[in-house]
């Protein structure tokens, strides 16, 4: 397919195009990719105003109470009125599953025009956010399968993910896994786990399949020419990205033939939103909606509404207010959301979404249990998975399904791919394995048990690797059969952080509890800031003893809104507990809006 300069401008000129986060291995299993630079971290507030953002389709989030949340004939007339405003091409095209309107910009806008039609949606007091469209790239047992004894992550006692002791209590059996990701190439050791999914690209210059949205996510291939993605990017072979990531989550088990997939019992829901040259932003929260039960205008229910999503893709900046809504959506319907942290050797809070908040962000490690050397790291990190790292032999990378097509399909095969994309679907596995053996688990609670039950890093990391090594044996057992409630005592009192100012503490009184506090004290913290990385946070036990949540970082990302796991187990449980959080450097302020402890 031949792309006009004006589409292929379309494509590259969104406000930042990441590197893919997949890396394939060298020789003759896959050519590897090496990741090309990529701009520096914009500051939150920057990102939201797009102010010299290049752009062809904004995506403009309005308040809950205004008629162009609601209606489509509205926000197109908001559109045209903004067209007027600013002399600008504004088309409507459609609104999002979270309510948000996508309005397109025109042919080939400048620089000073986006920043017109940004400022006229700013100045417009029923608009909450305008963002731009950006495009995201990729990310690259005793059982009888023939190639489990080359499958290390799972089971090797050095760096392995110790998959085989949780089979004793589950698989993964009846819980849906959404991979959204290239779409699925047909293989017949991942058939028998592939349910109905959906391709959500929108734009046929992508999409690759001559077509827009549709029920059909098969893989048509992602191939791209020298420079047709942007100048000086290479051309590149077809990933099959999504059906490697697919294989290591469920690839049919103990069936004499191939590899083994970490919840086998689990299904996979393809779900495509990315194609040649990447995927645009409004494309995958669409597809983040859809696949965890939400509405998605045009689109037909989802009958296979999934627990836990998988998203081994990113792109840089910081995370925008519509992809945070579609995922606090899916968080809110009971839906992980596990993302890959990047494979830029950089700090992930430069890497969206895995510098989200309300997901489960995971780095990769190499067969010794270091860091792997392309790994992103930082505080953003939660967890660390068997990601691979094939530059001393192909053999130390992660092995799963994929084709032998180099543009289009051919015939089924299984390649070594090493990346933050392949540690990603390791703990999208252990979530489907957790969610079957208790089904009453919430996100938060599934994120708090894998980084209680993790284990120390074999090698080294240096930067932040989260809580450690997943263990997938020792997670399935804290949590079988366990009650998915404990005793929660929360505040609700919002407490002004001031500027560069004062830690600020906020009690909570606990009483009616016997002995110590547990070994895995949940902490959940709501705070509204516009600049995350300015904040200490410490929990402060009744005797004084503090521990520390959060460290001050360079992440510019907004709000913090998660769960903290804390081994409290040396303090008696009974008395005051505050949290302390403060603001440690200028021009951002923000609000403690409650927080809370579950016993």
């Amino acid at each position: 397919m031949r792309i006009s300069p004006e589409l292929r401008r379309k494509l590259i000129s969104v406000a930042v195009v990441s590197t893919a986060l997949l890396t394939a291995a060298p020789a003759s299993v896959a050519v590897a990719q090496e990741p090309a630079s990529r701009p520096a971290a914009v500051p939150a507030a920057q990102t939201e105003a797009a102010p010299g953002v290049q752009a062809e389709r904004l995506i403009v989030g309005y308040k809950s109470g205004a008629s162009e949340a609601k209606s489509n004939k509205a926000a197109a007339a908001d559109a045209a009125t903004k067209a007027d405003k600013t002399g600008e091409d504004v088309d409507f095209q459609r609104r999002l599953g979270t309510g948000a309107a996508l309005v397109e910009l025109g042919s080939d806008p400048t620089r000073a025009s986006v920043s017109d039609v940004v400022a006229a949606y700013q100045a417009d007091p029923q608009v909450a956010y305008v963002v731009p469209d950006r495009l995201n790239k990729p990310t690259a047992v005793t059982p009888n399968d023939t190639e489990y004894s080359k499958q290390w992550d799972l089971f090797e006692s050095t760096a392995g993910m110790n998959v085989p002791a949780a089979w004793d209590t589950t698989t993964g059996s009846g819980v849906t896994v959404a991979v959204i990701d290239t779409g699925y190439v047909a293989h017949s050791d991942l058939a028998a786990n592939i349910v109905g999914g959906y391709d959500f690209i929108s734009d046929t210059a992508v999409s690759v399949d001559g077509n827009g949205r549709d029920s059909n996510p098969a893989d048509p291939g992602d191939w791209y020419n020298d420079n047709e993605c942007g100048q000086g990017i290479p051309a590149s072979t077809s990933s099959w990205h999504g059906t490697h990531v697919a294989g290591t989550i469920a690839a049919a088990t103990n069936n004499g033939k191939g590899v083994a997939g970490i919840a086998y019992g689990a299904k996979i829901s393809p779900v495509r939103v990315l194609g040649k040259c990447g995927g645009y932003d409004s494309d995958i929260i669409d597809a983040i909606t859809w696949a965890s039960g939400g509405t998605v205008s045009g689109v037909p229910a989802n009958t296979n509404v999934a627990k836990v999503i998988n998203m081994s893709l990113g792109g840089g900046g910081a995370c925008s207010s519509a992809t945070q809504s579609a995922i606090n959506g899916a968080v809110n319907r009971g839906t992980s959301v596990v993302v890959a942290a990047g494979n830029e050797n950089t700090n992930a809070s430069s890497s969206s979404p895995a510098n989200c908040s309300n997901v489960i962000t995971v780095a990769a490690t190499n067969r010794a249990g270091s860091r792997a050397s392309y790994s992103n790291y930082g505080t953003v990190v939660d967890i660390s998975a068997p990601g691979g790292e094939t530059r001393t032999s192909t053999a130390n990378g992660i092995l799963s399904t994929l084709n032998s097509g180099t543009k289009t399909p051919s015939s089924e095969n299984y390649t070594y791919y090493q990346g933050t994309s392949m540690a990603t679907p390791h703990v999208a596995g252990l979530a489907a394995l957790m969610k079957s053996a208790n089904s009453a688990l919430t996100p938060a609670q599934i994120e708090s048990a894998i980084k209680a039950n993790a284990r120390a890093l074999p090698g080294t990391c240096s930067g932040g690797c989260g809580a450690g090594l997943a263990d997938a044996a020792k997670t399935v057992q804290a949590v079988k059969g366990g009650t998915s409630t404990g005793t929660t005592f929360s505040s609700t009192t919002a407490v002004a952080i001031p500027d560069n100012g004062a830690a600020i503490e906020s009690p909570i009184s606990v009483t009616g509890r016997s002995g110590n506090a547990p070994s895995a004290l949940q902490v959940g913290v709501d705070i509204t800031h516009t600049y995350r990385g300015d904040l200490v946070i410490d929990l402060i036990a009744p005797d004084g003893s503090a521990y520390r949540l959060k460290a001050a970082a360079s992440d510019s990302a907004d709000n913090v809104n998660t769960t903290y796991t804390v081994n409290a187990s040396s303090e008696v449980a009974n008395g005051t507990w505050k949290l302390r959080v403060q603001d440690t450097a200028a021009q951002d302020t923000g609000t403690l809006n409650g927080w809370k402890l579950t016993f």
